[in-house]
C-alpha cells in the first residue's frame, strides 16, 4: 500500500509548549543557562543534537534522561495542529498509509500522537535529515510533509514530493529555498492539495 510520510513536531502536533517547558525544567535542575529562543529556532532536530549546544559530552546522557522525564509529564497536554486530523483522513480515504517519520524518541512520540487524538499506521522515530530520506526511500513514499528545511531536503533526497507546512519555526521562503514543491500555510489546506496532486 502506498504511503505518505509526515513529520511530527510542529507538523502534526504543537509540541512547542512541551519542548520549551522541558528545556526550562532541565535548565533549572541542571543550573545550565539554556536560551529558549535558540532552542525554538532549531525545533525538530534530535534531542541529543540540541543538547550538544548546551552540555559537554559527558553530561549529555543525564541531560537526556532529565529532559525526557519532564517532557513525559507534559505529553497529555499535546494538541494537534489545525488540519492535522483532516490531513491524515484524506490520505487514508485515498487508500494510502499514514507514516510518521520523526526525530522524536519512541517514549514520547506515540504518547504525543495519542494525546493529540491522532494515529499513524507506522511510526519511525529518532531519525533526522538524511536518515528520514532513507526511510522515505524504503517506503517509496508518495510525499513527505514537514515544517523544516531538513524535512524538505529529506524528501528531495528521497525523490518524493516535498510538502512544506509553515507551522513551525520556518517560513515559506526557507522551505521553498530547501526545495519544497509546495508550501502550505497549515494542514487545513492539505486535503485539497492532496486531492489535486493525486
Amino acid at each position: 500500500m502506498e504511503a505518505v510520510g509526515f513529520d511530527l513536531d510542529m507538523t502534526l502536533i504543537d509540541s512547542r509548549p512541551q519542548t520549551l517547558g522541558a528545556f526550562a525544567a532541565l535548565a533549572r535542575e541542571s543550573g545550565v543557562a539554556i536560551d529558549p529562543e535558540q532552542v525554538d529556532r532549531r525545533l525538530g532536530i534530535k534531542l541529543e543534537d540540541e543538547l550538544a549546544y548546551w552540555f559537554p559530552e559527558q553530561q549529555r546522557a543525564a541531560a537526556v534522561a532529565t529532559y525526557r522525564r519532564h517532557y513525559l509529564t507534559m505529553t497529555a497536554e499535546t494538541v494537534a495542529l489545525p488540519g492535522a486530523a483532516r490531513a491524515l483522513a484524506a490520505v487514508r480515504a485515498a487508500g494510502c498509509r499514514v507514516v510518521v517519520i520523526t526525530a522524536k524518541h519512541p517514549l514520547t512520540a506515540a504518547p504525543s500522537l495519542r494525546a493529540a487524538g491522532l494515529s499513524a499506521d507506522e511510526i519511525f522515530t529518532q531519525v533526522h535529515g538524511e536518515e528520514k530520506a532513507a526511510v522515505l526511500r524504503t517506503l517509496t513514499a508518495l510525499a513527505y510533509v514537514g515544517d523544516s528545511p531538513a524535512d524538505v531536503a529529506a524528501a528531495v533526497s528521497a525523490g518524493t514530493l516535498a510538502v512544506g507546512v509553515a507551522t513551525g519555526s520556518f517560513g515559506p521562503a526557507a522551505l521553498y529555498d530547501a526545495g519544497a514543491d509546495v508550501v502550505l500555510d497549515s494542514l487545513d489546506s492539505f486535503p485539497a492539495w492532496y486531492g489535486a496532486a493525486r
